[in-house]
Order: C-alpha cells, then structure tokens, then sequence
C-alpha cells in the first residue's frame, strides 16, 4: 500500500511491450514491425451465415441441441416452446405452497387493479378482471420468467384508452369501442410475437431509457389528474389528455365537487399511500401495500353500503357481470375505416408492453441469478395477447408493481399465476355481486397509488448531471405527454432516441492522442493531461465505423485537426506536421463510401506532403482494404500492428531523410 497511487503514470517499472516512444533528434532503438496479417479466408455463404447468426442467434438457443439423440431433441425442442415441461416434471409440495401463498397474495393485488385499469382504459371494470384470468395461464405455459406477474398496466391501460377515445367515445357507441379494444389487443399480440419469431427483439431497444422515464413520468401526471374525476365527485369532465385541459376542466366543474367522496378519496388514498411508503422502507413487510387495495375496496364498499353512501352523491361501481370470459372471435374485424386505428394502437400498446414486461422479466431474473430469454418472452407475451384478444381481454403485460410483489411472497415458478387466476376465476364465479357497492372514488385512489411510483423526476437530476443529450430526450418526452398528448408524447420520444442514434452514427467521436512518458501507450490527450504529442506526427483515433452515413464528416474532421494541428504548431515554432496515424482500433467496419473518404483523404494529404498510415485495423477491415485493392492505392506499408509501431517505423523514416 504506502500510498502508492494506481495512475497509469506509476506503473513505468512495468516492461513496455512496444517500442521505446522515438523522436526525430532521439537514436531510434532496434524494433521489429509486425506485419497486418488477413483473417482466415471464407466464402460468402460462411461470411452471410456467421453475420445472420450474430444479428439474429446471439445468444445461440441451439447450442443445447448439439450431439443429442433424435428423442431428446424431440424433448428439448418442447421443453424450449413449453417451459412448463422444463421445470414441472420437477414440481414439488414445497414449491406449490411457495407459489399458493404468492399467488393469493398478487391476486389481493391483481383484482382491485384490475378493475382499475380496465376504467383507464375507458372499459367496463369486468374486462380488468377477464384480462386477470386467461393471460396468466397462458403466460405460465409460454414463459420462461419464473416471478413475472401478467395482468393489465397503467401504461398500455392508459394509451390504449387515449388512443381510441380520440375517434370513437365509449359512452355512445361502446360496442365499437370493445371491437376496437380487442381488435388493437389482437394486432398487439401479432406483433409481439412476430418479433419474438423473427428474432427482432432490438427493435424495441429504440426507446431509450431516458426517453421512456419521460414519457412515463409524463403519463403518470396525466392519469393521476384525470383521476380527480373520481376523486372529486366530477360527474361531466374533459376526455382530453393535456395538463391544461385537465386542470381547466377540474377548476369549471367546482359546483359538482361532492365533499363526501373528496373526503372518502382523501382518507383511502393517504392510507394507500402510506402502505406503499412502508413497504418501501422495509421490503419484509411487501404484504401491507399488496393487501392495501383489496382492504381499501372491501371497507369502502362496506362503509357505502351501511351508510347507504350512494344516496350522498358518491358513486358506485353498480352491477358486474357473473361468469366466465365470453368469446370475443366475433368482435374482431379486419376491414373497416377503423381498421388503421386498430392497427396503430395495437402497435403502439404492444412496443409499450413489450418493453415493460420483458425489463420486468429480467430484472427480478438477475435477481434469482437465472436467464430469460428475451424473444421466447415475446412470443409468450404476443400469442398470450391473441388469446386474450379473443376471450374478451385487452393489453396485458408483465407488472412491475404485481411482480415486486410476487417476488416477495417467495413465489418459485410461474404456478403463482396460475393461482391468481385461479382466484380471480372464483371471483368471476361467485363474487361478482359483492363490488355493486364499491365506489368509484377508490379506483381513482388505487390508480393514483400505482402511477405515482413511475414519476421519476429524481432521475432528471441524475440524467442531468450525467448526460445532457439524455437529459433533454427525457424532458421533451415529459413536456410532449403533458401539454400535448400521450401518443403525441410517444412520438417524440422514439423521434428523440431516433435522433440520438443518428447523432452517434453520423456524427462519431474522434481524438488526438499523445503518448504517456514512460510507456508505449498512446490516449486520449484530453482525458490524460500527462500525454504528450509525438514531432511531426498526429495521431488520431475515429471511434465508430466508418461507412456511408459518416464518412463524409469523418473526411472534413480529420483534415480539420490537420489544420487546427498545424496552426498550433505554427503558432509554438514546432516541426510541420509530416504523418497522419489513424488509429483504427475502434472502427469495427467499412464500407465502399468509407474506404472512398480514405483514398480522397489520402490525395488531399498528399497534395500537401502529409503521409497518411492507419494502426491496428480489425480484421474485417484489413479484408476489405486488400479485397477493394484500396490497399494498392493507400500503399502495402500504410498498416501497422500496433500505433506503437507505427510511430517508430514513420520515425525512423524521418530520422534517414534527415
């Protein structure tokens, strides 16, 4: 220890792997230059088959499949497609009361969100509770996550509500309203799982993570103030989504404030509140924010019915229907002038679900140290959508809040939703009945309780200090729910993670590097202040590929720190520049327009007596520069192994001319 620093600079004691850093007055050392061999050769059908492999079979799900017999790929491949058959034959008492005990617990949860949700989304409270029963036992077939908890979300619930509601109003035509509602349920489903099929999976990685905290953030604020219907007692309000019509709408409607339902909604949403708060600080105690809702609904609804509260100006739920999922094949229509809402809807739902339940998945996954297989969860998720889409459920997805608490009650497979629709299904059977009385103020209480948690605006803090591009994507995407609208919202956060891509990809980063005394290694002269610029050399770093969509600004930077290199060295009397060293380690390909900006940069260079050599290309690069025969042109001995190398052998060459 002694106070000895790990700085780069400490560790000169170290053998120095390259060669000694020369310069044009110093007495170049012997050192041997490595030559830039060619990767193995290979066909084109090798080449397309291995990059198709690692664009579609990254993970490689075939590997288990190797050197097994006929009969146990037989097995595998329905153990793959079936997960339950993977961990069933394996099921035991011991993990069925783990799953009973988890399962009962969600499903306290699961019922009262139900409910809600389905109101979200502007639909009948039964269909919260038709989609709390056939997608989970799909989902315990088709899923490979062992602590994922399906059911309706705030989100989709919302977006899907907003989305429709903008064409067809629920109130006067709510048969057309259910079609669409499933219909979009259906596409959803349909492409969820294609992507899972077609093994497309990094399509939805284009909603970055900032842009989704802002537009979540965003749509929380909206739901939780659309819910001040409920929680006022406000029977005529605005079905937009902006925060300014919201808050207009709340303010003009004063005279059907109802003072006992605000009462009534104050008092159940600071008790819900403060469970949540609770289970917050002390995870042990998940089991007092799970029960809360189910609590909240079952004493609201018996303090309404003692007190005949429904006489009072509070409103209540009032009849749910008895019995099982109705088939809803019927209802779903595949032409029409709705046909493009339905669509849209379904896509935009889907994407927003998809990306929920499968960052849910592997959250609580790397939680228990085992693996879920993110295209398996998109298939499992899309055909789990069709299913529900023709038994009379909408969007459903994997719950973050609903698999926290799943988690915590110990759950050990995907049994717990089993039991949960299980619970729900004996809801739907026999207790129906007993949520006439149930008010709608404590939906509106249970709603503001599950979104207020997806208002991140510490993160904006953090995005901030980290990354001010994030940081921007994130605020615009809040500031578009807020005070335009949620699919408004939407759009510009995936234009913003658009841009964002484009800005990396058009616009790469390049460096100056210098060496470090005392070593052979050359970095970034801007992170490491101890660097120092090697004579009549400048040494430069491109730090993406080069192809198409940047080479023409790679071209005009890269002759900008020429200029720029060589004004300082005028300005501080030192020797001209006479090399250009493009370190190539970073560039992971070229393309034809790529390799074109190097012979034009190389012309411009040479017009100006400038050589141009390139240090530790890859492997794919050194073949297309020998196969365009741009290595012809650019010169047989413009490649080095290392930057090292490179800048003894240019050295050397300065130092025999001298």
């Amino acid at each position: 220890m002694g106070g000895t620093s790990n700085r780069v600079e400490n560790f000169s004691h170290v053998v120095n792997l390259e060669p000694t850093l020369p310069t044009l007055d110093s007495t170049i050392p012997p050192f041997e230059i490595h030559k830039v061999p060619l990767p193995p050769n290979k066909t084109t059908f090798q080449s397309l088959k291995q990059r198709l492999s690692e664009v579609f079979f990254p993970d490689d799900p075939l590997h288990q499949f190797k050197g097994q017999t006929c009969f146990r790929k037989i097995v595998l491949a329905i153990q793959y497609l079936f997960p339950i058959f993977q961990w069933g034959p394996d099921y035991s008492l011991n993990l069925l009361k783990s799953d009973v005990i988890s399962g009962l617990t969600i499903a306290s949860l699961a019922i009262p969100q139900g409910i809600s949700y389905a109101k979200l989304a502007n639909l009948p409270p039964i269909i919260g509770l038709y989609s709390s029963f056939v997608p989970p036992l799909v989902y315990a077939i088709l899923g490979s996550s062992r602590d994922l908890a399906v059911g309706p979300v705030s989100i989709a619930s919302l977006v899907m509500g907003s989305m429709l509601r903008e064409m067809v109003s629920p109130s006067t035509d709510l048969v057309l309203y259910l079609q669409l509602a499933f219909t979009s349920t259906f596409f959803a489903g349909v492409f969820q799982a294609s992507l899972g099929l077609l093994r497309l999976g990094f399509i939805v990685d284009f909603l970055s993570k900032p842009t989704l905290i802002g537009f979540m953030s965003g749509a929380a604020i909206i739901v939780s103030l659309q819910q001040l219907k409920g929680l006022l007692g406000i029977v005529h309000f605005t079905t937009k989504m902006g925060l300014i019509p919201v808050m207009i709408s709340a303010v003009k409607r004063e005279n059907e404030w109802a003072w006992q339902t605000i009462l009534m909604g104050l008092c159940f949403l600071a008790f819900l509140l403060i469970a949540r708060h609770i289970s917050l600080r002390n995870p042990k105690l998940f089991w007092v924010s799970a029960a809360a809702p189910l609590t909240s609904v079952v004493l609201s609804t018996f303090i309404v019915f003692i007190f005949k509260a429904q006489a009072h100006g509070i409103q209540i739920i009032g009849h749910l229907q008895k019995g099982l999922n109705p088939s809803s094949v019927n209802m779903l229509f595949f032409s029409g002038p709705y046909l493009a809402l339905a669509v849209k809807t379904g896509l935009i739902t889907g994407i927003l679900s998809l990306t929920e339940g499968i960052a849910v998945g592997r959250t609580f996954a790397s939680l228990k140290n085992y693996q879920v297989d993110g295209n398996k969860e998109m298939m499992a998720i899309g055909l789990m959508n069709m299913a529900g889409s023709c038994t009379s459920c909408y969007v459903t997805t994997g719950s973050f809040s609903r698999s926290a608490v799943n988690y915590n009650a110990g759950s050990r497979t995907a049994v717990s939703n089993i039991v949960m629709a299980s619970t729900v299904l004996v809801t739907l059977l026999f207790l129906m009945p007993l949520f006439y009385y149930t008010p709608s103020v404590i939906l509106a209480a249970i709603i503001i309780t599950a979104v207020s948690g997806l208002i991140d605006f510490g993160a904006l803090v953090r995005l901030w200090r980290v990354d001010k591009l994030d940081f921007l994507a994130c605020l615009t995407a809040l500031v578009g729910v807020l005070f335009l609208s949620v699919s408004t919202g939407l759009s510009i956060a995936v234009g913003i993670s658009m841009f964002k891509i484009l800005m990396h990809v058009t616009r790469p980063n390049t460096v100056v590097l210098g060496n470090v005394p005392g070593t052979g290694s050359y970095r970034d002269m801007g992170q490491y202040r101890e660097a120092q610029r090697v004579p009549a050399l400048l040494i430069i770093r491109v730090e993406s590929p080069i192809y198409f969509a940047n080479s023409t600004y790679l071209h005009e930077r890269i002759l900008r720190w020429v200029r720029e290199e060589e004004d300082r060295a005028q300005s501080m009397k030192e020797n001209s520049i006479k090399c250009i060293v493009l370190d190539m380690a970073a560039v992971t390909s070229i393309d034809t327009s790529g390799m074109e900006a190097l012979l034009e940069l190389k012309k411009i260079l040479e017009k100006r007596s400038i050589q141009l050599v390139m240090a530790n290309p890859v492997g794919g690069v050194t073949e297309k520069l020998h196969r365009s025969k741009a290595i012809e042109t650019l010169g047989s001995s413009c490649l080095y192994m290392t930057v090292g190398e490179a800048v003894a052998s240019v050295s050397s060459e300065f130092k025999e001319q001298v």
